[in-house]
């Protein structure tokens, strides 16, 4: 029979593997699982841009276009609030700003925020409705994404 000290260690011993892999540097379970999630996830996207390529590369035929990928928009409801998370291809200068207006438009403050435009362009945010605005879901969230992404300046 395994101890729970044994099995304390074990799952100590697997996150710090995880922590590893994904060059998280959380220190908590929590925060590791989550840094992982969004590892993933980055992973995913890569393997998806990679196939697309590919893809394109196959196709010699003159009347196909390959048009660049959309961008990947996810609205996630949270107890108060949404976890929003945009990812782009290509380094998008002003699109930050563009979906920092549409947030206001729509009564949501930026709780908390994470951005990258190193490359590509990644924003993790978690925005909570004003208080005295009417409830908002999150398709009307992920649509006013959209459109802040398909109107910003730089499009």
């Amino acid at each position: 029979m395994v101890s729970k000290e044994q099995k304390r260690a074990s799952l100590h011993e697997k996150l710090q593997i995880l922590r590893a892999l994904t060059h998280s540097q959380a220190g908590n379970k929590k925060s590791i699982i989550a840094d992982a999630s969004t590892y993933i996830k980055d992973l995913k996207q890569k393997i998806s841009k990679l196939n697309q390529e590919i893809a394109c590369g196959q196709n010699t035929t003159p009347t196909t276009l390959c048009e660049e990928p959309s961008p990947l928009v996810s609205v996630e409801v949270l107890e108060k609030g949404f976890l929003i998370s945009v990812f782009m291809d290509k380094n998008s200068p002003g699109l930050l700003a563009s979906i920092l207006e549409a947030f206001d438009v729509l009564g949501l403050t930026v709780l908390e925020a994470r951005a990258s435009c190193a490359g590509s362009f990644r924003l993790q945010a978690v925005g909570g409705e004003d208080e005295g605005e009417g409830v908002i879901d999150a398709d009307a969230v992920e649509q006013a994404v959209m459109q802040a992404i398909r109107s910003y300046p730089g499009n």
